[in-house]
């Protein structure tokens, strides 16, 4: 019996911008700064259909460059559409390239869209005995679904594809027969295309008006029928319409034959493949495929030829590839030896190896020592206390000489580790991952990633090593000889990463914001970490308590306004609730995977339309506080020192602020008493302590009143004027004395507004006012500053001439998409080009405060202790007898760390929590 023919066909540019926009928070860049996102999700893609679903038959169909046949019929088809982003246009070649490179046929035709010439395929190909699957997200391909005809739907976020045949098609569309999805979609109309529709007819309309009529036509026969406006509109635009029908309908009968041979699917180029991999730096998903056996279909044992055998890691450099040297130093010996050339060196690299990632947890399995590129020493730790210390002895003048240079690739987590077993790292010291922070802050700054981008290095991994089985090995289990070339190897690559990074430092003129702030930064955050805060824990069980049972009650109230019962907790029946039992909102919008959209910005577009709204937002808020905070911080107490001990991120924000972690002290929500109480349970080490919280006083604001050397916002932080206040007397044209609570309020709104490029509409949205008004209240404040604006136009246009934007440290972010012809992609880049130069100031002065505070504790000896930085604010758990002393210091070097021109105004409170002290 001969096996089934089954056809893929493709919707390349649905799947293209998919791809793009799944990468849009952390792209994909290759170390020419080319954005290879939209490449590799749909290579990904293309691979997971080829491998999972075996198609016999496959090709990618793309739409024209030029105009198509609904142009002619209807000139503003598509009129509305932004420009391609670029990082799609660099991408297509690369696609084309690599679809024809695995033998796959591209199809286009001229004046006809790739969901024409798909439906006309996928029709003749089922009058030849095929089984068609149409693979795309874009829901108007279900008309053409038939008995041998599906819609091949990818999955997101690690959910499988959905496939919908007749019966699915009918569901999701709650219709009787296929052909009325194209009814629905004439009187919905579709905003991405320009299709206008029936004025006033949504999806839940469209549905119950098929049930009712059948199809457009009989609705717009029957139009006299219906009441009101709805009514009025639908009987004044039947033309609209029928037009959209039209329009909507997939043409099946384009001028293209299906040729069955051609589109037969064969084995792929290797070499061209592997060609195309290594250019766009795909070594990842090159290993997936050229070094792990895969099934093809049709019974191919392989996806390519049997001509060649080449894996992908024989391309890139490796320990299997390159001359290296690595020497495993194992005995008395060869220490003394090591250690004696160490300490001739003016610099060199190491790396600790450990048995995990928690610094206060992990033990030392092994050192490695590198200061010659491919060339590197690993000397093992043995898990004996005794013998540790005794081979660690002999390493201590190397890492406490003051002379030597120590290179390493997340230095502070190095630091810590050795500070577990009695050594203090002192000498100069240079990070690579902070070096390419400053290099590159919107990039990724693992090592694995650096060492492919910038040295083409395919390194070991720690799978390769201990295997991927589910079962937990220890580094310890591991044979000596196996971690020693592991070990090594990152040594080696952090010393080759340095001899690039170096230079880079002084060409994009970074280097002195490296020396004078990110690294003198590393032990004031790791004193930090390993200080740790005081917790609660009581405290925190018993609110937990609390909000068990408010939220127990404000349940039942939700599920009494809303006349069922139900799960508050589940997306999908919240929003059945809200908008077809409550219908709360006539044209609610559904996510891609058919359901209504419940997220924060829908339900606050909401408020104020029914009392369940404000309620289902407490009802979150309380749960999310209950789970991440207080039932989440009383786990993360460390069980030896009775403190949480969060690690703060000095490489993450590409506006140079720190972020924390494990736990997030940062993001405790404020604004509302249940989270203020949260800080409460944040507590002084002991009764000889208070905790002292130091915080800068609005320094975003006076960063770019300094920065605009606007005089209106100068005199007003000169005078010590309450600036918002100041800012309303301007705006309303009235006097300080005024000036009204509502006043202000909308005053502040734009203060803090204009550092994120806030619009009218967003303002408008943010007060709840019209946007007219936000409009007026914006235009206003311009004019009364006008400075403000001429420095912010003037940001906007640095950033298109030269690519990038910098602080008053000169930490530069790089702006790739500041021309983009994307109105969406520009405008964000916009908003960066005014943020960054703001908040990363800020940034850059918080930090140097830290720097010179907790320098000038050191000297004096303190008992006291810088505990956390939450943005603008320092925490310190004071000591008693120093707390004048302490508080003189604080204020002192933090506002006279740097003079922009304007006071640093610094406010200092005292407590016996946070909570009392902010």
């Amino acid at each position: 019996m001969a096996s089934e023919k089954k056809l893929f066909l493709l919707d390349a540019f649905a799947l293209i911008y998919r791809a793009y926009f799944a990468f849009s928070k952390n792209p994909r860049m290759n170390s020419r700064g080319e954005n290879t996102s939209a490449i590799y999700g749909f290579t990904t893609t293309l691979l997971d259909v080829i491998q999972k679903e075996k198609p016999t038959h496959l090709a990618v169909v793309f739409d024209p460059s030029g105009p198509v046949q609904r142009h002619e019929e209807f000139t503003e088809y598509k009129a509305g559409r932004q420009a391609m982003p670029e990082d799609i246009q660099y991408a297509i070649p690369h696609i084309k390239d690599l679809v024809k490179a695995f033998n796959i046929p591209c199809l286009e035709k001229e004046g006809y869209e790739a969901d024409d010439v798909i439906g006309t395929l996928a029709k003749q190909a089922e009058k030849e005995g095929f089984k068609v699957f149409m693979m795309t997200p874009d829901k108007d391909y279900a008309q053409l679904v038939s008995e041998n005809i599906f819609m091949h739907k990818p999955g997101r976020g690690g959910k499988p594809a959905e496939i919908w045949g007749v019966p699915e098609v009918l569901e999701k569309f709650e219709i009787e027969r296929v052909e009325q999805v194209i009814d629905f979609l004439g009187m919905m109309g579709d905003a991405v295309d320009n299709i206008p529709g029936l004025p006033g007819v949504g999806e839940k309309t469209a549905k119950k008006y098929l049930k009712e009529y059948g199809s457009l036509e009989k609705l717009l026969d029957s139009a006299d029928e219906i009441k009101g406006k709805i009514g009025e509109k639908i009987r004044e635009n039947k033309e609209k319409g029928i037009l959209s029908k039209h329009l909507a309908t997939i043409i099946t009968d384009v001028p293209i034959e299906f040729d069955e041979k051609s589109l037969e699917l064969e084995p792929a180029d290797r070499e061209k493949v592997m060609s195309i991999f290594q250019d766009l730096e795909f070594k990842t998903l090159g290993k997936r495929l050229f070094d792990s056996p895969s099934t093809s279909p049709a019974g191919q044992t392989s996806l390519f030829d049997e001509s060649g055998d080449e894996s992908m890691s024989s391309i890139f450099q490796s320990i299997e590839t390159v001359e290296h040297k690595y020497t495993l130093v194992n005995t008395l010996d060869k220490r003394k030896k090591l250690v004696a050339d160490l300490l001739k060196k003016k610099r060199f690299c190491f790396d600790t190896e450990t048995t995990g990632l928690n610094q206060y947890e992990a033990e030392l399995v092994g050192i490695s020592f590198s200061w010659k590129a491919h060339e590197a020493y690993y000397v093992p730790i043995p898990a004996n206390p005794k013998g540790a210390a005794k081979i660690l002895e002999d390493f201590k003048p190397v890492f406490e000489s003051e002379k030597i240079e120590k290179i390493a690739h997340n230095l502070k987590y190095d630091r810590a580790i050795l500070e577990n077993y009695q050594i203090d790292l002192k000498g100069p010291k240079f990070d690579t991952m902070l070096a390419h922070y400053l290099i590159n802050s919107d990039s990724r700054h693992n090592m694995d990633h650096l060492a492919e981008s910038y040295l083409n290095y395919n390194t070991v991994s720690i799978k390769d090593l201990i295997g991927t089985g589910k079962k937990q090995i220890s580094m310890r289990d591991v044979p000596v000889e196996q971690i020693a070339d592991y070990a090594a190897e990152d040594a080696d690559i952090t010393w080759q990463l340095f001899e690039k990074f170096l230079p880079k430092l002084d060409e994009n003129d970074t280097r002195k914001l490296f020396d004078e702030v990110e690294m003198p930064l590393i032990p004031v955050l790791s004193d930090m970490e390993r200080q740790g805060i005081k917790l609660d824990s009581e405290a925190l069980n018993e609110y937990s308590k609390e909000l068990e049972t408010s939220l127990v009650s404000i349940e039942s109230e939700i599920k009494e306004l809303a006349g069922v019962d139900f799960n508050v907790s589940s997306p999908r029946q919240l929003g059945e609730v809200l908008f077809d039992r409550l219908e709360l909102d006539a044209k609610a919008k559904k996510t891609k995977s058919g359901q209504y959209s419940t997220n924060e910005a829908t339900l606050q577009k909401l408020l104020g339309k029914h009392e369940i709204i404000q309620k289902v937002l407490d009802f979150r808020g309380l749960n999310k506080l209950k789970s991440t905070y207080v039932d989440a911080l009383p786990k993360l107490v460390n069980p030896n020192t009775g403190r949480i001990h969060t690690s703060f991120m000095q490489a993450v924000a590409a506006t140079g602020r720190l972020s924390s972690t494990d736990p997030n002290l940062q993001n405790i929500p404020i604004r509302r008493e249940e989270g203020r109480k949260v800080r409460q349970a944040f507590v002084p080490a002991d009764e000889n302590h208070v905790l002292m919280a130091a915080d800068y006083s609005q320094i975003e604001l006076r960063v770019i009143a300094a920065l605009s050397e606007d005089e209106g916002m100068l005199e007003a932080f000169k005078q010590g004027q309450d600036i918002h206040a100041a800012t309303a007397a301007k705006v309303f044209g009235v006097s300080l004395e005024e000036v009204d609570r509502d006043m202000r309020s909308k005053a502040k709104a734009v203060n803090f507004g204009i550092i994120y490029g806030q619009s009218a509409f967003g303002l408008s949205e943010n007060l709840g006012i019209s946007r007219t008004e936000a409009k007026e209240i914006i235009e206003a404040y311009f004019a009364k500053y006008s400075k403000l604006k001429a420095y912010m136009d003037g940001l906007v246009n640095f950033a298109r001439d030269h690519g990038y934007v910098e602080t008053i440290m000169k930490r530069k972010r790089y702006l790739k998409d500041i021309n983009s012809r994307n109105h969406t992609v520009k405008s964000f880049a916009e908003r960066n080009a005014i943020n960054t130069p703001i908040q990363g100031s800020a940034a850059d002065i918080i930090k140097m405060a830290m720097i010179e505070v907790h320098k000038e504790m050191k000297n004096r000896d303190l008992k006291s202790k810088m505990i956390l930085q939450v943005h603008d604010e320092l925490v310190f758990d004071a000591h008693k007898s120093e707390l004048e002393e302490l508080k003189s210091l604080v204020k002192e070097k933090m506002e006279g760390v740097i003079d922009i021109g304007v006071p640093l105004t610094t406010e200092v409170g005292i407590g016996n929590n946070w909570l009392e002290a902010h």
